[in-house]
């Protein structure tokens, strides 16, 4: 005896009906190598360059030879993440605003290196600045150089400036003075060691640290600097302005 079908019983949909699943979408060449890039970043600022890149591949989800269509070898990936994370977030406000003498230099330097920990003390920043140490490649020399001819040594052209003192046509700037400004550097930068990397809070905002360090630095220099340059030149500098 068949049985009749119950009307109130939900329709039964037949395999041929069900709906496809959405398509995958392909990414362009372009949007592979931006995520590849993106993903290095995170990979290599977590475990250090000595990060397997098959283990990057595994949580791309695509396979190691893929990976290499676009970055040939592991030493090219770096370079284009020293090129994504030190080279293209750097903002050339910072330059712009050491040499405005319109505006106080105590001042100015407060600008410059409150806006500078913005970028300069995140995680990635950060540690794939202390990996790259560890392991000895060439990220932290090829930064620090750049660092010291677009900020360092401008910073203690305008502190001489700032003290009425011989600019360096006339007595060229000496090492010490240059050390002082990796002071200011050094002492932000671990600010950002203590969270990224020692998971040591700060109790102050970084902020009101910068603006510290910098009045630190300006009274020392006051004091230094002028002694610096007589030792340098072999002369008595003129008086601080």
């Amino acid at each position: 005896m068949r049985t009749k079908p119950d009307p109130s019983a939900p329709a039964q949909i037949k395999t041929s009906d069900a709906l496809p699943a959405p398509a995958r979408r392909r990414l362009s060449g372009k949007e592979r190598e931006r995520t590849i890039v993106e993903e290095a970043v995170k990979f290599f600022a977590e475990v250090g360059f000595d990060g397997d890149t098959r283990e990057l591949a595994r949580r791309l989800n695509v396979t190691q030879p893929l990976l290499f269509k676009y970055f040939p070898n592991k030493a090219s990936l770096v370079e284009r993440v020293y090129q994504e994370v030190y080279v293209g977030r750097w903002n050339s406000y910072w330059e712009e605003i050491i040499a405005d003498r319109r505006i106080p230099l105590q001042e100015r330097l407060t600008r410059l290196y409150c806006d500078y920990a913005k970028t300069a003390l995140t995680w990635d920043w950060v540690r794939l600045f202390m990996f790259s140490g560890l392991r000895g490649e060439a990220i932290n020399q090829r930064y620090l150089s750049f660092l010291r001819s677009r900020i360092l040594e401008p910073v203690a052209i305008e502190m001489r400036a700032e003290l009425g003192l011989p600019g360096p046509d006339v007595v060229p700037l000496d090492l010490q003075e240059i050390e002082l400004v990796w002071g200011i550097n050094a002492r932000v930068f671990y600010y950002g060691q203590r969270r990224w990397i020692f998971n040591v809070p700060l109790e102050s905002s970084v902020e009101e640290l910068v603006q510290l360090t910098i009045e630190h630095f300006i009274a020392g220099a006051r004091a230094v600097v002028p002694r610096i340059i007589q030792a340098h030149a072999g002369a008595k500098p003129s008086p601080p302005g």
